[in-house]
């Protein structure tokens, strides 16, 4: 719906999925606790009171969850399929992270099975609350209840370019009672057309026109009681999405492109501390078989360490298990003829700095395991580009490949899980990293995390 009943509407729908899948969670709880009644071989469930918690959680964040996989937006527009996707993406994120704190917090497995069985329960519920509301609204829309009446100012040209772009179920719910060109219209002719129609909303499509016309335009719609919207389109960027902050008390117009502060980012913050902890926690024999293997393979310190840019190009040092001699950056030098890969990134076939066990550390990546202190410091994040080193990004000649660094980096990202060193072109790898930024989820974060598993275990593409 417009403006304010587009956000009723959507905190409805969203307020209707709480309790459908609170409801849920409740039977996935008794189906899972009769089954212990129906077979002696099922163990039997502690009281429901312990799983308040996880209740909570699943009303809490799914509803939340849903909205940001955009499940809610163009109700109308939507097919069974996208919506079934939508839902599936969400309600594995929810059960990943109930599943991760129960986990964490050492969870019986008979408690953890009502978990895996809450998606095939709430699934069918949510499908039907939203059939049950698409058809509801498009009964609305034809008895015509919903339409409201709307006035458009600008160019025709800016108008028409405006109307192509707005969905099928947006044009539905408006009754376009006047176009009015503020460029040669005088603003009398806008608020006679205000009085004429009784409209509540005037959208102003004026790429076109002069700041103090549409100024002016506004002013009269401020006295008249009338909603003005303008289309924000007066400034033309190609990756960078508008949207509106404040400054203080200033309304500001900002354009990001990266992803904006959100619950999103707050579940993937916790997945990467609590990711990191585990992660560490489970690989404890391989960081002792490092510990060990290096020390008798190669004289100097177990820890390499090094400068390495972070977020917006931040330097942090970041943490490796030495696989090269201690003499490898003075070598470098002598090996720069031998570069197989374009840009300023330094990589060599079969490099001779690598020791016979440390290339064994790093087939399996498992000389990358003290990065995960690096997450759990919060310079890094489990997904997100590879961070560089300082003098590699240094010597960056293209500006559009530092957009990169406008995301903290990470441990694995889709050039972990698309080649790794088989890729040799600096070009394809940040073309990757930029695919990532653009598209990023929570649900890419954790595709992508799923894909590393069996690059890491077969060694698919590392040297």
């Amino acid at each position: 719906m417009l403006g304010r009943q587009q956000e009723f509407n959507l905190k409805l729908n969203q307020l209707f999925d709480c309790v459908l899948v609170g409801m849920a969670f409740w039977l996935a709880y008794w189906l899972r606790a009769s089954a212990a009644v129906w077979f002696d071989r099922v163990a039997p469930l502690p009281e429901l009171a312990r799983f308040y918690w996880q209740i909570l959680l699943v009303v809490a964040f799914t509803p939340l969850v849903l909205e940001k996989l955009r499940y809610y937006v163009n109700p109308l527009q939507k097919s069974m399929a996208k919506s079934l996707r939508h839902l599936c993406q969400g309600l594995a994120i929810v059960v990943i992270l109930i599943l991760t704190i129960a986990t964490f917090a050492r969870q019986n497995a008979e408690s953890r099975a009502v978990i895996l069985l809450f998606p095939p329960v709430a699934l069918p519920l949510l499908l039907a609350r939203e059939s049950m509301a698409r058809t509801w609204m498009r009964g609305q829309l034809k008895s015509g209840r919903f339409r409201e009446q709307v006035i458009f100012a600008g160019p025709p040209q800016d108008i028409e370019k405006l109307l192509k772009s707005l969905p099928e179920d947006h044009l539905m719910q408006m009754d376009i009672a006047a176009r009015i060109d503020i460029s040669v219209e005088p603003v009398g002719r806008l608020v006679d057309a205000i009085h004429e129609s009784s409209a509540g909303r005037v959208i102003f499509a004026a790429a076109h026109v002069h700041f103090s016309r549409i100024e002016e335009a506004v002013n009269a719609c401020e006295l008249e009681g009338v909603e003005a919207w303008l289309w924000a389109d007066f400034i033309q960027t190609s990756i960078a999405r508008p949207t509106f902050d404040a400054l203080g008390s200033k309304p500001m117009l900002v354009f990001r492109c990266t992803p904006e502060m959100s619950w999103e980012l707050m579940i993937k913050n916790l997945i990467d501390r609590v990711g990191a902890f585990l992660g560490i926690l489970v690989s404890l024999p391989f960081w002792v078989l490092a510990f060990i293997g290096i020390k008798l393979s190669s004289p100097g310190p177990v820890i390499f360490s090094q400068m390495r840019s972070g977020r917006y190009g931040k330097p942090f040092r970041m943490y490796k298990f030495r696989t090269m001699g201690t003499d490898a950056e003075a070598r470098r030098v002598e090996l720069a003829a031998d570069n197989q890969m374009s840009g300023p990134v330094f990589k060599v076939e079969r490099d001779p700095r690598i020791f016979a066990f440390g290339r064994w550390l790093r087939k399996f990546s498992i000389d990358e395991l003290p990065q995960l202190v690096n997450v759990l410091l919060g310079d890094m994040s489990l997904v997100g580009p590879r961070p560089l080193p300082v003098y590699e990004i240094e010597q960056i000649s293209e500006v559009a490949h530092r957009r990169r660094l406008s995301v903290k980096p990470g441990l694995t990202c889709l050039w972990q899980v698309n080649g790794r060193n088989e890729i040799k072109n600096f070009d394809q790898w940040v073309e990757l990293d930029l695919k990532y930024i653009d598209n990023w989820s929570l649900w890419l974060d954790i595709t992508i995390l799923f894909r590393t598993i069996p690059a890491v275990v077969l060694g698919s593409g590392a040297k």
